[in-house]
C-alpha cells in the first residue's frame, strides 16, 4: 500500500490486467481523470438505493464527456440475471457505445458483478471502473476482477475473469450503510483475517464496535487490510488457477445456502456460516485445532452473524455444491485451515465426512 496524497491510500493489482485502487474518503471528484481523455460515452450501472448519488455522478461527467447514460437496475442479488444483463447491452446498443467508450458499476457487490460481466461482454471487453459503495463492495467483489450472472442451477455460474480499468472506493459512502449492511460485509474482512491477516481478527476482538464504525481509524485499517490481501493474491492469480482458490474460504457452502434461500440472504450472512462448516470440517479432516474452531465462533458471533442452519437442508446443500463451479470432475474442493493464516484445499472428501461436519453446525 502507498500514500498517493493526503486523503487517498493507493493498492496496486500487478500480474495479468494491472490497475489501482484508491483508498480513502472524498475520492468522486476524480472519476472523470480516472476514467480518461480518450472516453466519449458513459453508462452508469447502478440501484434504486444509490439514485441520488447516480444523479449527481452524472451531472459531474456531464461536464467532461459527450453523453452520460444511467441504468437503474434491481438491488442485491436480483441484478445478477440474464435479463437485466440484456437490459445493459440494449442501451449500451441503442446509444452506439464503441470500444472507446465506458462503464461504470456503481453500488454493492451484486451491482459490480454485473457491470463488470456487462462490460467485459460488450464489443468483447469495453473500459471499466468500478466504484463499490458497500463493505462486501470494497472489499470482495469489486476488487478482483471476477465478473458474474447467476443462473436457477447456481450463483455466478456465467461469467468472465475481467479486470476494471480501476476500482475507486471512497469509504464516505459507507457512513450512511444501515449497521445490518456493515455487518453481513464484515462475514468477508473476517475471511482475510482468517486466511491471512490476524491484524484483523485482533482487531475486531478488541472492539468490534469501533471495528465496524466506518468513523474510525480502526475501520479504514480493516477495508485497506482486505484490499490488500485480495490484491496481493489476484496479483499472483488472477484466473484461480491455484493460490486465488483460498479467498473462497467459507463459499462453497455459502453458495449453495443462498441458493436454497433464493438469494434473499445477503451474501456474508451465507459465507459466514459457510466458514464455521469450512473450520469444523478443517477439524474433522485436517488437523485446525479447536481454539481456532472456537475462534470463527466468536469472531463472527461478534458481528452479530449466523452461525448455523436447519438440519434438514442437508441434502439439497450437496447437490448444490457437487454443481459449483468450484468442483472438479465431480470432486468438492474446499478450502480448510491447517491454522489462522495457512489456508489449504481439502478435495475428495468422503461424503460421511462432509455430513458429520454440517452435523456440528445444523441448527
Amino acid at each position: 500500500m502507498t500514500q498517493q496524497d493526503g486523503t487517498a491510500i493507493g493498492i496496486e493489482v500487478t500480474g495479468d490486467g494491472a490497475y489501482s485502487i484508491s483508498v480513502g474518503r472524498d475520492l468522486l471528484g476524480g472519476v472523470a481523470e480516472t476514467l480518461g481523455e480518450r472516453v466519449n460515452k458513459v453508462l452508469i450501472v447502478h440501484t434504486s438505493t444509490v439514485g441520488r448519488l447516480a444523479e449527481e455522478l452524472r451531472t459531474e461527467l456531464q461536464r467532461d464527456f459527450a453523453q452520460v447514460l444511467l441504468a437503474e437496475v434491481p438491488d442485491a442479488e436480483s441484478a445478477k440475471r440474464v435479463e437485466v444483463a440484456a437490459f445493459c447491452w440494449k442501451l449500451l446498443g441503442q446509444a452506439d457505445f464503441t470500444r472507446s467508450d465506458a462503464i461504470i458499476g456503481l453500488g454493492g457487490g451484486a451491482v459490480t458483478d454485473l457491470a463488470g460481466f456487462v462490460a467485459a461482454t460488450w464489443l468483447r471487453g469495453v473500459r471499466l471502473l468500478q466504484i463499490p459503495t458497500t463493505v462486501l463492495g470494497m472489499v470482495d467483489a469489486a476488487v478482483g476482477g471476477k465478473t458474474g450472472i447467476n443462473t436457477a442451477e447456481g450463483k455466478n455460474l456465467v461469467g468472465a475473469f475481467y479486470a476494471p480499468h480501476a476500482v475507486i472506493c471512497d469509504t464516505g459512502l459507507l457512513e450512511t450503510l444501515a449497521r445490518n449492511e456493515i455487518l453481513a460485509g464484515f462475514a468477508e474482512v473476517a475471511k482475510y483475517g482468517f486466511i491471512a491477516e490476524p491484524e484483523i481478527l485482533e482487531t475486531i476482538e478488541r472492539d468490534v464496535d469501533r471495528a465496524t464504525d466506518p468513523t474510525t481509524p480502526e475501520f479504514l485499517r480493516l477495508i485497506e487490510l482486505s484490499i490488500a490481501v485480495k490484491a496481493r493474491v489476484v496479483s499472483e492469480d488472477f484466473r484461480e488457477g491455484g493460490l486465488r482458490e483460498i479467498l473462497n474460504y467459507g463459499h462453497t457452502l455459502g453458495h449453495a445456502i443462498e441458493h436454497a434461500e433464493r438469494y434473499q440472504w445477503r451474501h456474508g450472512v451465507a459465507v459466514s456460516i459457510g466458514m464455521v462448516y469450512a473450520a469444523e470440517l478443517g477439524r474433522m479432516a485436517g488437523q485446525l485445532p479447536d481454539a481456532v474452531v472456537d475462534r470463527h465462533r466468536s469472531v463472527l458471533g461478534a458481528l452479530g452473524l449466523p452461525l448455523s442452519y436447519p438440519a434438514g437442508r442437508w441434502p439439497g446443500l450437496l447437490a448444490t455444491m457437487q454443481r459449483d463451479k468450484k468442483a472438479r470432475a465431480g470432486m468438492l474442493r474446499f478450502i480448510v485451515l491447517d491454522d489462522i493464516a495457512k489456508p489449504r484445499v481439502l478435495a475428495g472428501v468422503d461424503e460421511s465426512v462432509l455430513q458429520f461436519a454440517y452435523q456440528e453446525i445444523a441448527a
